[in-house]
């Protein structure tokens, strides 16, 4: 028998109906569809319009796929994870919401908050439930509106965003099967590079802020670019010398859709072929904490048992990391 560890039994997914295309950003901003596609490699990202609504009424849909799909009885759902950037509400999580939401009455929640690394974080943190045989059934959610938080104006977050969730189930395996090894960082000195800059306990919504338009996503591109193309290469790399990979025995890369270029180098790192780099960052743009999950969501068919697969992500603050696991079951 081998060391129990947690592993991925299915994944669901959702993203809104209203496509926000490349042609459409060129009536808002300064910019063409050649520019964005040829620096970013998105062509559409979609949106939720619909008034009222936040991730969680993104979330939910991505929560309840997966439950009918592994035919889960929504009771045997121990613990939920909701990781996310653009929570409905200061308080409560939008995991306790998703919980109500989805009939999971014996489940208790919460919200973790790692900006575009969110999902990995997440994904160790319920694999520790999991492997310390406390838990039987994690849900972990990874899912942003981040529409909500990008001002329309500017053309450095703008053509970039777009609104997503995906989640995984988490089990137990015995079989040698599931997450093998992870390898997180976090530099807080990052911080100002990519943020909120108001809205928070430090800098309070005034009048001020909402007029210096702080609530908005706020990033610096150059610094941003450089920090992520180093890191999330470097530890992808960390992730396969640890576990004696080779890009042979890679079957997939599932990296962080924030950029195609960030994607290429971190391959190029791990000398992957293209085939085995997955992406839907031409379709969807950056989810932030929706795009690894919507990655596996999107690819899941070409999944087989035993596959090797090595994520990596980056995110504001600044976050990353990588996670290397052997996925546990066949297409259906």
């Amino acid at each position: 028998m081998s060391k129990l560890r947690a592993a991925i039994t299915g994944v669901g997914g959702y993203v809104p109906d209203y496509i926000l295309t490349n042609k459409e950003l060129e009536k808002l901003v300064d910019t063409t569809d050649e520019w964005i596609l040829t620096r970013t490699g998105i062509r559409e990202r979609r949106l939720l319009k619909n008034p009222g609504e936040g991730t969680s009424n993104i979330a939910i849909h991505a929560v309840n796929e997966l439950l009918k799909k592994t035919n889960t009885n929504p009771d045997e759902i121990d613990l939920l994870i909701c990781c996310t950037t653009t929570p409905d509400y200061v308080f409560p999580a939008t995991g306790n919401l998703l919980c109500d939401m989805a009939g999971l009455k014996n489940a208790f929640s919460y919200d973790l908050n790692a900006a575009c690394s969110g999902f990995i974080y997440g994904l160790v943190t319920g694999s520790q439930f999991i492997e310390s045989g406390k838990f039987k059934k994690v849900i972990v959610v990874g899912g942003d509106k981040m529409s909500s938080i990008i001002n329309y104006e500017d053309r450095t977050t703008c053509i970039i965003f777009g609104d997503g969730a995906g989640a995984v189930l988490l089990e137990p395996d015995t079989s040698g099967h599931g997450v093998m090894d992870s390898v997180l960082k976090t530099d807080g000195s990052g911080a100002k590079y990519l943020c909120m800059k108001a809205g928070g306990s430090r800098k309070p919504a005034s009048l001020e802020t909402i007029a210096a338009k702080e609530h908005y996503a706020y990033q610096e591109g150059a610094t941003v670019f450089k920090f992520a193309v180093t890191n999330m290469a470097d530890v992808s790399a960390e992730i396969m010398r640890r576990n004696n990979l080779t890009s042979n025995d890679v079957a997939w890369l599932v990296s962080h859709q924030a950029n195609k270029r960030i994607i290429d180098a971190t391959a190029d790192r791990m000398g992957l072929d293209d085939k085995k780099v997955l992406i839907n960052i031409d379709r969807y743009g950056n989810t932030t904490n929706g795009t690894i999950p919507l990655l596996l969501w999107d690819y899941e068919k070409k999944f087989k048992k035993g596959d090797n697969v090595v994520m990596a992500a980056f995110g504001g603050g600044f976050t990353w990391g990588s996670v290397y696991l052997k996925w546990a079951y066949d297409p259906k």
